[in-house]
């Protein structure tokens, strides 16, 4: 199992430039309407059904200023208005690189676009009151309640994603909860129990979307020379993604 290294020290760069995966745009999943999604490059966790692997190093990614990202989010924003969507900042770990993330959540906030920030949450303190400001939306990723099975699932610990959950819920930031439910490894209903109960505290919460694991990505760890941990995992069926809904919906959680 691959060791986590939070505090990895960004390359010196411009405060307004940060090295990114891609871009793309997307519908639904990366929050409401239509989003602009910016992948950036580098993460510190390792999660075993991860889809994006192409994003897991810096050196990887290209450096890119901010200025670049908002002429390329210009070429788009009209649509994006119509839809009323917005963008979103990815990864990777986007809090990662917490200045660029910063800088550009504040030049489309600024502009009016609806802003999101997609994070596992590992790096929450690297997330200032102003960046959060600037964010009208995070999407939180939490792999389970469970301790030894997060630390199983990701390489890294629990306990800060839930620490930036309480913070975020005392700024009144509102967050979308995303849970990939995984056959054998998140499905335990204790687990998934102890997390419904969790987030029913946090009244930011709008929703949690519960999110079947899939295998699509594995033609992207075969191109790139690595193997996917979970190629002999089945998704779930749909008794079991019923079963965990109403699990949440028992402790009055809104699903999606």
């Amino acid at each position: 199992m691959s060791t986590t290294r939070p505090l990895v020290r960004c390359p010196r760069r411009a405060p307004d430039e940060g090295v990114i995966s891609s871009w793309d745009l997307s519908i639904g999943v990366d929050g409401p309407g239509t989003r602009f999604v910016i992948f950036t490059a580098g993460c510190p966790l390792r999660c075993l059904y991860c889809q994006n692997p192409e994003t897991w190093r810096m050196r990887d990614g290209r450096r890119i200023t901010a200025d670049a990202v908002m002429n390329e989010i210009d070429r788009y924003r009209r649509f994006i208005s119509v839809t009323r969507g917005g963008i979103t900042i990815s990864g990777g770990e986007p809090l990662l690189q917490p200045r660029f993330t910063a800088e550009v959540l504040r030049r489309c906030h600024d502009t009016g676009l609806h802003t999101a920030l997609d994070t596992s949450g590992l790096l929450g303190a690297n997330a200032t009151d102003a960046m959060l400001a600037d964010t009208d939306l995070v999407l939180l990723d939490i792999k389970s309640f469970d301790p030894a099975v997060y630390r199983h699932l990701t390489g890294g610990p629990l306990q800060p994603t839930l620490r930036f959950a309480r913070r975020l819920a005392d700024l009144g930031t509102p967050v979308w909860i995303r849970f990939v439910v995984v056959p054998g490894l998140t499905d335990a209903p204790d687990d998934v129990d102890g997390l419904a109960r969790f987030v029913s505290t946090l009244a930011n919460v709008e929703r949690v979307d519960i999110l079947p694991f899939h295998r699509m990505a594995m033609g992207k760890y075969q191109r790139l020379g690595l193997r996917f941990p979970l190629a002999d995992v089945a998704p779930p069926c749909e008794v079991l993604l019923n079963r965990i809904h109403a699990q949440f919906r028992a402790h009055g959680v809104v699903t999606a």
